[in-house]
């Protein structure tokens, strides 16, 4: 048995853990009821990653992205109730729309589809058939093999592809989408069944009153309790392997955490360990480390993988989002999610206040422009004044009753890794968790193969590999 197995089935290892999104928490939670000594290292100066949440204004706090939580979403359920929140779930029933020549309209049900104008009725049930279809199909490896466009084309009908499933796709993915897999909006399809799978018949999406900042304050909280030391503002810059042991160098200055329990509004994290100024880096020892960053800055951390596993960490692409929170008087409609189909600046609209009750923004709306961009797109160097122009210049357009007046906040997050592109034949691309480095893991959302990027697919990535490595 190598080093690197043995020391992770270890109670009594050192840990380190790369990384502080729901992915990482949850493997430390794993490992530390265990009985192991972890360690997360976060450069923000928060946790959460891209569940992070942050302050709308000096008395709102809300999830820096939008996110939402399924009935079937069973690996973030049993964490939340792990952690003591579970009766503070609430469940709603959403509305759906289209913005589609230059209208906005409804396909929240049945009657509302069949009623769709940009599409004949053939158009419709071709549509409705392919959904119903996807909805069925298990076998997603022979996806990969098939392009989506190729694929959508085939069930749906070049009419109905061009003006339906391209502008959708080409809003997630830009023009990468010809390189994507029928993979992609099987796993789509699949997530938005989910719930009906279950046993429902309509679509029920919940949240946790107070947010995600909510949930990770009790995390937060939950781990200190088991012993689990957090390294926040704390950038690592090099892991290496040396005579049996791992060690994590951290950026110059980098400041040692303890989470402390501030508010049911926030988590504090109290300073206790600073590095003294003029100190290049500082070397911490562990037995194993996980590191649940982007492939390729893992690939940067670790000089000591070998040239293909560089290669194969760097190969993998990723798209990226620039995301904007508005904070408004007023709503702009009654859908929680506006699909768009015209061009317009931002990829659609989640309007989080359709779902969430007003009272957690204080009465008022908030509203998510998500815009996802390749990470070298020149959105990213635009300032938050011009992105601002552009976006709400685009409200203006979409919805006549909208006033700049009404906008009390309007904040936005530039994220360039967010989900990696599942290109054709992609899980013959993925990295192995496992190293050439002996107590060297890689585990990010680059290894999610049949799925799409939220919070329950990453908890359920970090549960199946603590189980797989821990109980073997």
């Amino acid at each position: 048995m190598n080093k690197n197995k043995s020391a992770i089935r270890n109670p009594q290892s050192e840990i380190a853990v790369i990384g502080s999104g729901f992915l990482g928490l949850t493997l430390a939670l794993r490992y530390a009821e265990q009985g192991a000594r972890v360690t997360v290292y976060e450069s923000a100066p928060e946790i959460g990653g891209l569940a992070s949440a942050w302050h709308l204004n000096e008395a709102i706090v809300w999830d820096r992205h939008y996110h939402v939580t399924l009935l079937s979403d069973s690996f973030t359920r049993k964490i939340v109730e792990e952690i003591g929140l579970a009766d503070e779930f609430e469940w709603v029933e959403t509305k759906t729309g289209f913005y589609t020549d230059g209208k906005l309209v409804s396909m929240s049900n049945t009657l509302e589809f069949l009623r769709f104008p940009p599409l004949g009725l053939v158009s419709k049930f071709r549509l409705g058939g392919t959904i119903f279809y996807a909805a069925r199909v298990n076998d997603w490896k022979s996806l990969e093999k098939i392009s989506v466009e190729d694929w959508l084309t085939r069930l749906s009908g070049r009419k109905t592809f061009d003006k339906m499933w391209r502008p959708l796709l080409m809003a997630k993915l830009g023009e990468a989408y010809r390189e994507t897999s029928a993979a992609f909006i099987w796993a789509t399809i699949q997530r938005m069944y989910a719930a009906r799978k279950s046993g429902l018949k309509k679509e029920m999406f919940g949240y946790v009153r107070g947010g995600y900042a909510r949930v990770l304050e009790r995390f937060a909280a939950h781990l200190k309790e088991k012993g689990v030391r957090f390294r926040l503002h704390s950038r690592v810059e090099r892991i290496e392997q040396e005579n049996g042991k791992i060690y994590v160098s951290t950026a110059q200055n980098a400041a040692h955490y303890h989470a402390e329990v501030k508010s049911e509004a926030e988590t504090e994290f109290h300073e206790v360990d600073v590095r003294p100024v003029g100190v290049e880096s500082y070397r911490d020892e562990f037995d194993t480390a996980i590191l649940t960053c982007p492939s390729n800055v893992a690939a940067h951390l670790c000089p000591q993988l070998t040239a293909a596993e560089k290669r194969r960490l760097e190969d993998i692409r990723y798209q990226g989002i620039v995301c904007a929170s508005v904070l408004m008087k007023k709503s702009l409609s009654e859908f929680y999610v506006t699909n768009i189909t015209d061009e317009t600046p931002f990829t659609g609209i989640i309007e989080m206040s359709a779902l969430v009750d007003k009272r957690e923004f204080g009465g008022r709306a908030l509203v998510y422009l998500p815009k996802y961009v390749a990470p070298d797109d020149e959105l990213f160097d635009r300032t938050d004044e011009e992105i601002e122009e552009l976006f709400l210049t685009g409200l203006e357009k979409m919805y006549p009753h909208f006033r700049r007046a009404d906008v009390e906040a309007f904040k936005i997050s530039r994220v360039h890794r967010v989900f990696p592109l599942p290109v054709l034949n992609y899980s013959e691309k993925v990295p192995k968790v496992e190293t050439s480095i002996d107590g060297v893991y890689i585990l990010n959302s680059a290894q999610i193969t049949n799925g799409t990027l939220n919070v329950n697919e990453t908890i359920q990535l970090a549960e199946k590999f603590f189980e797989r490595e821990f109980r073997k």
